[in-house]
C-alpha cells in the first residue's frame, strides 16, 4: 500500500457524518483533474461521480440507467463476467459482439467496450473506439467504456473513450479504477466520468440507494490521484513479473495471444481452458478458465501478475 495513501485514510477516519454521494469537493477536483490528464485533454465539459470500487457500477449501472425489458445491451464476446451480470439484473437482453455491425436493425440500450481487456489484454485502437461512439450515438445507445487497466500499458498504449469525444460526451461514460493504478482493492475506490447527464442520473439513484463512498477512502482517492510516483512503482512491478511469466509460461507450450496491456497473459495449448487449469493446478499454480469470460474462450486460460514476486518466481520455475 503507497504510505502516503494509508497516511492520509487514518488522518480521515474521525467520520462520524455521513459522507457526500458525489464526493467532497475535493475528491471531485481531484478525479477531474485526473481524467483531463489521461483521459480527456484540453475538455473539462464532462461529470465526475466517485463510486465502491467498480464492480458494483458496473454490475448496477442498466439499472441505474433504467434499463429493463425490451432492452438489449452489447457486451464483448469474451469479457468480464460482471458486464453479463449486470445486464441480467436490470432484466435487459445480453448480446455478445465485437463487430457492432453484426447487430443489425435492432434497438440497442447501451454497448460495453473494455480497453485494455480482461481477460485478454487485448488493446481498442482510437479509431474502433471512434467508430462506436457514433455507432451508437446514431441509434441513441449509451455507450460505457471499462478502462480500469488503461495505466498499465505494455506492447500497445491504451486510449480513453472520452479522448476520442472531441469535448462532447452525449451517451458516453468511462469506468475507472484505483484497484490496479493504485493497489487499492481493499479500499474499494473507483469513479465514473463522461456524460454530465447521465452522471446526474446515476447520481440521483444512488443517493437513495446509499451507494456512498466511505469518508477515508474518499480522502484516500484525493491523496492516490495526486501522486504518480506509487503509479509508477506498481507498473514496474509488474512488468517485472510479466517478464518472468510470459517467459516462462512460453518455455511450458503456452501461446500468449493479445496481452498488450493491464494485468493478465491470455494463455492458450490449444485445448479445453479446464484442461489446461487442471494442468497448471497440478504444479500448485492457479489460473482462472478462459471458459468463465464467454464461450470464445473456451480454450485459454487469464494468468494474473498479482501474486509476490516470490510466488511468481516459485510459479516459473514449477512450470
Amino acid at each position: 500500500m503507497p504510505a502516503l495513501v494509508r497516511a492520509a485514510l487514518a488522518d480521515a477516519s474521525d467520520a462520524p457524518g455521513y459522507p457526500l454521494t458525489a464526493g467532497t469537493p475535493q475528491l471531485r477536483t481531484a478525479i477531474r483533474e485526473w481524467v483531463a490528464r489521461w483521459c480527456a485533454p484540453g475538455s473539462d465539459a464532462f461529470g465526475v461521480l466517485p463510486t465502491i470500487g467498480s464492480k458494483e457500477l458496473v454490475a448496477w449501472l442498466p439499472t441505474l440507467l433504467g434499463l429493463g425489458a425490451g432492452d438489449t445491451v452489447v457486451i464483448p464476446q469474451v469479457c468480464y463476467p460482471t458486464y453479463e451480470v449486470g445486464v441480467l439484473l436490470a432484466g435487459a437482453r445480453v448480446r455478445r459482439a465485437d463487430s457492432l455491425t453484426a447487430i443489425g436493425p435492432e434497438r440497442v440500450g447501451m454497448v460495453w467496450v473494455n480497453s485494455p481487456s480482461n481477460p485478454t489484454g487485448k488493446v481498442l485502437p482510437e479509431a474502433h473506439l471512434r467508430k462506436v461512439v457514433a455507432w451508437a450515438r446514431e441509434r441513441g445507445a449509451i455507450v460505457v467504456s471499462d478502462e480500469c487497466y488503461l495505466p498499465l500499458p505494455w506492447d500497445a498504449q491504451p486510449v480513453s473513450i472520452l479522448s476520442v469525444c472531441d469535448g462532447v460526451f452525449d451517451n458516453v461514460l468511462a469506468v475507472h479504477s484505483l484497484s490496479k493504478r493504485s493497489n487499492l482493492a481493499g479500499y474499494r475506490a473507483g469513479f465514473v466520468a463522461g456524460d454530465p447527464a447521465l452522471i446526474d442520473e446515476v447520481l440521483a439513484a444512488r443517493k437513495h440507494a446509499g451507494m456512498i463512498v466511505p469518508a477515508p477512502v474518499q480522502a484516500a482517492m484525493v491523496a492516490a490521484l495526486g501522486d504518480e510516483a506509487h503509479v509508477d512503482e506498481q507498473r514496474e512491478r509488474y512488468a517485472r513479473r510479466r517478464t518472468v511469466l510470459r517467459a516462462a509460461l512460453e518455455r511450458a507450450g503456452f501461446t500468449i495471444e493479445h496481452s498488450e496491456a493491464g494485468l493478465y497473459l491470455w494463455a492458450t495449448r490449444g485445448e479445453d481452458s479446464w484442461k489446461t487449469v487442471e494442468w497448471l493446478a497440478e504444479r500448485g499454480i492457479l489460473a482462472a478458465p478462459g471458459a468463465f469470460y464467454g464461450p470464445e474462450g473456451a480454450h485459454h486460460v487469464r494468468v494474473a501478475l498479482t501474486a509476490t514476486d516470490e510466488r511468481i518466481a516459485s510459479a516459473a520455475t514449477r512450470l
